[in-house]
């Protein structure tokens, strides 16, 4: 009796095996969009123009994440995989942190009016600044990881949803 019971819930959860892939791919494609807007979120342009270089203010790094990163999952064995990405040269100085060495930099002025950098013709007398002169070390703003953790949040808060779908 309690071998045809067991059986028969073991084929139920079979049934609904489709089921339980589906939500699961759409669990991993939602937070993989939470983590892509998490990253654009905490990315350049963002309120912290004037503390960041020229190549910030275009919002070029913020676009990519969203170009760069591939939110709907392909199936590896019983694996969804996703990616949060950005493939702009810089990402990785502007996500960990770099190093500023003292170096001068042509083509690059501070706008007077404004007080943000500007790009400008490099064969202008004069047409440059010195840079890390003040800074030494500019900080990480750490944008990929607060994209994984609203990942891991978002999946999280979504998972014991389908649990109670799956064994009601």
């Amino acid at each position: 009796m309690l071998g045809d019971a067991l059986r028969k819930r073991l084929e139920e959860l079979n049934s609904r095996q489709p089921m339980i892939q589906q939500r699961l791919r759409r669990i991993s494609q939602g937070a993989t969009m939470r983590a892509i807007e998490e990253a654009v979120e905490h990315t350049p342009p963002n309120g912290e123009e004037k503390e960041r270089g020229a190549g910030m203010i275009t919002g070029e790094l913020a676009q990519h994440w969203a170009d760069d990163s591939q939110a709907e999952p392909t199936e590896s064995g019983s694996e969804f995989r996703t990616l949060l990405a950005n493939n702009v040269q810089y990402a990785s100085y502007v996500n960990d942190g770099h190093r500023m060495d003292k170096h001068f930099v042509p083509g690059l002025m501070v706008n007077p009016d404004s007080g943000l950098l500007e790009r400008v013709d490099p064969d202008i007398p004069g047409a440059g600044i010195m840079v890390g002169t003040k800074t030494t070390y500019v900080p990480g703003l750490y944008m990929k990881e607060k994209g994984v953790d609203k990942y891991r949040e978002a999946a999280e808060s979504e998972l014991p949803k389908l649990a109670q779908e799956v064994f009601q």
